[in-house]
């Protein structure tokens, strides 16, 4: 005979039960990871959550994203201090003041939380920082786009999310200095715009551009808003074909101007990709396990680390064009 107390017993141990409260104190005791992202509800950092909870319940973490309202580094600093007050394991951010983060991660470090970034290859106080490609490159690829489409003639500008984002402002420098030495016959006008995570703001500092150069013939924009807002610019003014917006979007967002042509190329890592693989490296670094170069990592396979500037590289661009779209698109990008 099986009495009450051995039957729940062995309803326990065969996972057929879940005694009151246990389920509670497991959920309690998981490991807690949460992401700050630049903004929140937009959809590169939509497209990030779903990643970052879809690692959260594979790796057996409690992962969560938190995104500002606007693209702030003072709204970034206050929402770590409070997940430090939360006593989170691990942070991750994807910063938009490189160094206005730096004192409020030695403070994570000082109780005990490690701190992974994204999109900040030269960030001080973190502990290791995730990439897709390196800034030099991304800003190369998507220059030799646009001196493509101009003809290797003319005059552009450029757009960055922010006059603070290092990633931004090496992929500037080095478009620059492709130019430069490549592409003599064209010519940087309006020096470098810090509006790239704005639409608002994108769209109407192309405008006053195409008002202050009537032969503007390109916009090179960095920036999760900055190619939508260039390509709406253009668009109203009539000027597709004639100006031409290269730059990294969202698929979704910028689906009717790429289909137009308001919009030539723009390169990407798939930032759902993004949000599991932090998610992933917080879990890892939880687990005691190092940080190794030549690891694989479930969703992006062999990785790059540099235990110097501890950088985790993992390579995975791709194109959006009139022939990537629809299935970048139905990824839900």
């Amino acid at each position: 005979m099986i009495t009450r107390r051995r039957g729940l017993a062995l309803a326990a141990s065969s996972g057929l039960l879940v005694l009151p409260g246990l389920s509670a104190r497991a959920e309690a005791a998981k490991k807690k990871i949460a992401v700050v992202v630049k903004i929140g509800g937009i959809p590169w950092f939509n497209a990030m959550e779903v990643g970052i909870k879809r690692a959260g319940a594979e790796t057996g973490t409690d992962a969560w994203m938190v995104g500002p309202t606007q693209a702030d580094a003072a709204q970034q600093v206050a929402a770590i201090e409070d997940l430090i007050a939360r006593k989170v394991d691990v942070i991750g951010v994807v910063p938009n003041d490189a160094d206005a983060l730096v004192p409020v991660f030695q403070r994570a470090h000082a109780a005990g939380i490690k701190i992974i970034t994204h999109e900040s290859p030269l960030q001080q106080g973190n502990d290791w920082d995730l990439e897709f490609t390196t800034p030099a490159a991304d800003g190369v690829r998507h220059f030799e786009a646009l001196a493509q489409a101009m003809g290797g003639v003319g005059q552009y500008m450029i757009i960055v999310g922010s006059l603070t984002v290092p990633q931004h402002r090496m992929r500037a420098d080095a478009a620059v200095a492709l130019q430069k030495a490549k592409y003599p016959k064209m010519e940087l006008v309006g020096g470098r715009f810090g509006v790239g995570e704005s639409l608002d703001d994108s769209y109407r500092t192309v405008l006053d551009q195409i008002r202050a150069h009537p032969k503007l013939k390109g916009v090179l924009a960095f920036g999760s808003q900055g190619p939508i807002g260039g390509a709406r610019a253009v668009d109203d003014r009539g000027k597709i074909g004639k100006i031409f917006v290269v730059g990294p979007f969202s698929p979704g967002q910028g689906a009717k101007y790429i289909r137009s042509g308001a919009i030539t190329v723009g390169y990407i890592w798939n930032p759902l990709l993004a949000g599991e693989t932090i998610v992933r490296i917080g879990a890892l670094i939880l687990s005691g396990k190092s940080v190794t170069n030549g690891m694989v990592l479930p969703e992006v396979g062999a990785v790059t680390v540099d235990p110097t500037t501890r950088v985790i590289m993992a390579n995975k661009i791709q194109p959006i064009t009139k022939e990537t779209i629809d299935s970048l698109v139905a990824l839900g990008l």
